[in-house]
């Protein structure tokens, strides 16, 4: 299978699939620092995200393995606010988001978040979804929860497990 390219959406937000011309605005919606104190690292330039893009929306060099993309656009203002992916592999989608901080606080992650764990069922027809959420960071927890996870015992590098098996 490869990448999702398919747009779609909420109400407020239209997913688009994450393409190497986004990276430009994506480092602006990426840029405050803050964004990394949970997950570590420093904002990308520009140049190194559209590199980054690059690689991602090439898909998965393992056929195995799909590379689920997409950036947010706020419908009202067409502004990009943040992504959404998920690596999907083996029945299993690991999922994450992100969205800037000056869109933070609007619903938008929870709004997204709920999207892709639906489509990621729906699409790939997956058992499981996972994310890991840093265990202070409460706003994730709360979008992993809307989204229909369960916190579990299990730590990986220092992350809460989240997880998701759908009913049949």
């Amino acid at each position: 299978m490869s990448h999702a390219t398919e747009p779609s959406g909420t109400a407020r937000l239209e997913l688009l699939p994450l393409r190497p011309v986004h990276a430009a605005e994506m480092a602006g919606v990426l840029s405050d620092p803050a964004l990394h104190t949970f997950i570590g690292g420093t904002p990308d330039t520009p140049e190194a995200l559209r590199a980054r893009y690059e690689r991602l929306a090439a898909g998965s060099p393992d056929p195995g393995v799909v590379w689920c993309n997409w950036v947010l656009r706020d419908r009202t203002t067409g502004s990009l606010v943040g992504t959404v992916q998920a690596t999907v592999s083996g029945g299993t989608a690991e999922v994450a988001w992100v969205v800037g901080t000056p869109w933070q606080g609007r619903g938008y992650a929870t709004e997204a978040a709920g999207w892709l764990v639906a489509h990621v069922i729906a699409a790939y027809g997956v058992h499981t979804v996972i994310a890991h959420v840093h265990p202070e960071h409460h706003a994730s927890a709360a979008v992993a929860a809307a989204a229909g996870l369960t916190a579990t015992d299990e730590l990986q590098d220092g992350e809460i497990r989240w997880e998701l098996t759908p009913h049949r």
